[in-house]
C-alpha cells in the first residue's frame, strides 16, 4: 500500500513539474505580449486613437475559437477562452492607458459586475447613483467609458438610458448580456419580523412570485438606485430584507436566506458601454438609432419608416417607443436596433433618406455569447 501511495505522489510531483514549466512559459509569453501592447499604446496616443477596440477584441476571440476547433483542443471551449482573454485584454488596456469607467450603482451592483467583466479588476471604477449621472461624468470628462443597463428580458427597455442616449452625443461601443440571479438577504431572525424590503424598482417585479409565495407581497417596498444599495440599507436595518445579488449580500455581510428567487431562470439584462469614439466596421455588427419621424401625424408614417428598412434588406431586431419630454404634446420617438454597421451602403442610404429624423447611437459588435 505504501508503494502505491509513493507511486501516486511521484506521479503527482512529475505532473506538477510539467505545470510549473508551462506556467513559466506563459509568464514569458505574457511579458512579450505586453511589450507589444505598450508599443501599440504609444502609437495610439500619438495618433489620438481609441485604446478600447471591442471590434479587435472580438476578432481575436473568433480567431482563437477557429484555431481551437481546427486543432481539436478539447479542453478549451468558448466560455473558457473568453474568460481568460477578456482578462488579458483588460490588463493590456490598462498598460496602454489607465482606464476610468463610470457605472450605475455602488460596488457589487449588477452593472459593476458587467463593467468588470469587460474592463477587469485593475481599472478605476466610479460608481454613480443614476444613469443620468453616468452620462454627466463622461460629459465632464471624469470618465472615459460608461456602463449602463439598457434592457431586461422580462421588464423591457430602461427609459432613462434611452432618454440620455437621445440627449447626449456619446455612442454605444459595445454590449454585455449578464444573467441576473437575485437573492433574498436579511439580518432578521424570522420572515415575520421583516417590515421593509429594499431593492431596485424593477427587481420587485422580477421577483414577484417569490414575494407572493412567502407572504412578503404586502411588506413595504423601498425602491433605491441599485440592488447593491438595497443590500447596504438592509445591513443597517434589522427589520428589513433586500433583493440583491449574492455578491452584494456578501460584500455587506448579510446572510442569504434564499437564492435564485427571480421569476424566470433565464432573467438577463443587457448593458451597453458608451464612450466618445466610433467603432470601425466588423464582421457581425449591430447598430442602434433613435428616430423622430417628422410627419408622425401622417397616416402610415411608421409603416413607411419600416418599409424603408425592408426595402434596404435591413433586419430590425428591436423597436421601442419613447415619449419625447421636450414636446408639449404626446409625440414619441423610436429606439431601434438592427443588423449592420453605419458605414454599410444600405444603412447609409437610410440615413440619407431620413436625414434629420435619425440619430445614430452607435455601431458595435453584436453580442454572440
Amino acid at each position: 500500500m505504501a508503494d502505491i501511495i509513493q507511486d501516486i505522489e511521484s506521479k503527482l510531483q512529475e505532473l506538477r513539474e510539467y505545470i510549473d514549466k508551462i506556467d513559466l512559459d506563459l509568464i514569458t509569453l505574457l511579458h512579450k505580449r505586453f511589450e507589444y501592447v505598450k508599443q501599440i499604446g504609444h502609437l495610439k496616443v500619438k495618433n489620438q486613437a481609441s485604446i478600447y477596440r471591442p471590434d479587435r477584441e472580438k476578432e481575436i476571440i473568433d480567431k482563437l475559437l477557429s484555431y481551437v476547433k481546427q486543432s481539436n483542443l478539447s479542453n478549451l471551449d468558448k466560455p473558457t477562452i473568453e474568460a481568460v482573454f477578456y482578462e488579458i485584454f483588460a490588463i493590456s488596456r490598462n498598460l496602454e492607458t489607465p482606464q476610468k469607467i463610470a457605472f450605475l450603482g455602488p460596488i457589487g451592483s449588477y452593472t459593476h459586475q458587467a463593467a468588470e467583466s469587460m474592463f477587469g479588476p485593475l481599472s478605476s471604477y466610479l460608481g454613480l447613483t443614476t444613469i443620468s449621472s453616468v452620462f454627466e461624468a463622461l460629459y465632464h470628462k471624469n470618465a472615459k467609458y460608461g456602463v449602463i443597463p439598457i434592457e431586461n428580458n422580462t421588464n423591457g427597455m430602461v427609459g432613462e438610458t434611452i432618454d440620455n442616449l437621445a440627449k447626449y452625443n456619446f455612442t454605444i461601443v459595445n454590449e454585455i448580456i449578464l444573467s441576473i440571479h437575485h437573492s433574498f438577504a436579511t439580518t432578521a431572525q424570522n420572515l415575520n419580523d421583516i417590515e421593509r424590503i429594499y431593492s431596485k424598482d424593477i427587481a420587485f417585479g422580477q421577483c414577484s412570485d417569490f414575494l407572493l409565495h412567502y407572504e412578503l407581497n404586502n411588506v413595504e417596498r423601498i425602491a433605491v438606485n441599485s440592488t447593491a444599495l438595497g443590500a447596504k440599507y438592509a445591513s443597517q436595518d434589522t427589520k428589513s430584507g433586500a433583493i440583491c445579488s449574492g455578491i452584494a449580500a456578501k460584500l455587506h455581510k448579510i446572510p442569504i436566506l434564499f437564492e435564485n428567487i427571480q421569476n424566470h431562470s433565464e432573467n438577463k439584462t443587457r448593458f451597453v458601454i458608451i464612450s466618445d469614439f466610433h467603432n470601425v466596421r466588423g464582421k457581425h455588427d449591430k447598430t442602434s438609432v433613435f428616430v423622430v419621424i417628422k410627419d408622425f401625424e401622417k397616416s402610415g408614417a411608421l409603416f413607411e419608416l419600416l418599409r424603408d428598412f425592408k426595402e434596404e434588406n435591413i433586419n430590425i431586431t428591436k423597436i421601442d417607443s419613447r415619449p419625447i419630454v421636450a414636446t408639449a404634446g404626446f409625440q414619441s420617438g423610436f429606439y431601434m436596433d438592427f443588423h449592420g454597421h453605419r458605414d454599410d451602403a444600405n444603412i447609409q442610404r437610410i440615413f440619407t433618406k431620413r436625414q434629420g429624423e435619425i440619430k445614430w447611437l452607435g455601431s458595435y459588435p453584436a453580442f454572440e455569447r
